[in-house]
């Protein structure tokens, strides 16, 4: 009788205990994770400055305002004083709203690839796992060409081929490097949903291949996918950056950015090496709090780190 009392009571305490679905476990580890939070907190700051930008900014980043200082100085950079608390660049333009204004720029073209880089690999990723066979193997020897090549190196020779550099073609070359590795991702994260009991129930139930595809090993498949775009976006700011030092970026200078400044003050830097401390410290501080909360997303996420 004791016994059928604890088996009662056991059955009880587990049809009074809510479930907990992935993403509330994930975001319950995630709140207690200084990390994480870092990493928030820094996107976050960068994202508001970014967008609000032209307002914050005390000076037109265009406006050549200290060029009397540069011509009476013979060319010397104005240092920093009242209302410019970070001086001016070689054509007399305030530094510090450049800084601010260059912020969205970079967030422009850090999303603009990672969005173009992950619809393409989600598109290749779903050929590859969905169809499989030549398909499979046509896309997948496609991908391992382009990650057999240094990143960097590949955006240069994408950036390279137009005419014209600008935005655009920053945007478009660091996405192009991305792709495949949004689409091994997916493809390997399809392949193991394709072996799982729902969609062997459904395809044993009849439900079109299509409807398997879309409803059901697609959706169960993007959580390591969107994890990864996080990461991505480091990358991306920081490639972007790099193409922008060398000079396949957007020529207008009157438009900052934070690579742009930087190649524009290598010829300066053993005297003002402070022009590119403050846009390569900004550059690394974005990068790492993307950097944080991905890893720590892909930590959260992951049902084997479930505690």
């Amino acid at each position: 009788m004791a016994l059928g009392v604890t088996k009662k009571e056991k059955i009880d305490d587990l049809a009074g205990t809510a479930g907990v679905s992935l993403a509330a476990s994930a975001w319950k580890r995630l709140r207690r994770s200084p990390v994480f939070l870092i990493g928030a907190t820094i996107i976050g700051i960068f994202i508001v400055v970014s967008l609000l930008s032209p307002w914050l900014a005390p000076h037109d980043p265009s406006d050549k305002m200290l060029i009397e200082q540069v011509v009476k100085a013979r060319n010397e950079i104005p240092p920093a004083q009242p209302g410019h608390p970070l001086g001016g660049d070689l054509q007399g333009r305030d530094f510090f709203s450049r800084l601010l204004v260059g912020s969205q720029q970079t967030l422009i073209v850090g999303v603009g690839a990672t969005l173009i880089g992950l619809t393409g690999g989600l598109i290749l990723g779903t050929l590859a796992g969905a169809i499989g066979g030549w398909v499979d193997s046509i896309v997948m020897r496609l991908v391992d060409v382009m990650l057999s090549l240094p990143s960097l190196l590949l955006a240069f020779s994408i950036a390279a081929m137009f005419a014209r550099p600008s935005q655009f073609t920053v945007i478009l070359a660091v996405a192009i490097v991305q792709i495949p590795v949004f689409a091994r991702l997916l493809r390997g994260s399809m392949l193991a949903q394709r072996h799982s009991d729902h969609v062997l129930a459904a395809t044993a139930l009849g439900v079109k291949k299509g409807a398997i595809v879309f409803r059901h090993m697609l959706p169960n498949s993007l959580s390591p996918v969107i994890v990864q775009s996080t990461l991505v976006l480091a990358t991306a700011i920081i490639e972007a950056a790099a193409l922008s030092f060398l000079g396949l970026g957007n020529p207008d200078d009157r438009i900052p950015e934070w690579g742009q400044m930087l190649g524009d003050v290598q010829n300066v830097f053993d005297t003002h090496p402070h022009l590119a401390a403050w846009p390569a410290v900004c550059i690394i501080i974005v990068a790492l709090g993307f950097t944080l909360m991905g890893e720590t997303l892909r930590e959260a996420l992951d049902p084997k780190n479930r505690r």
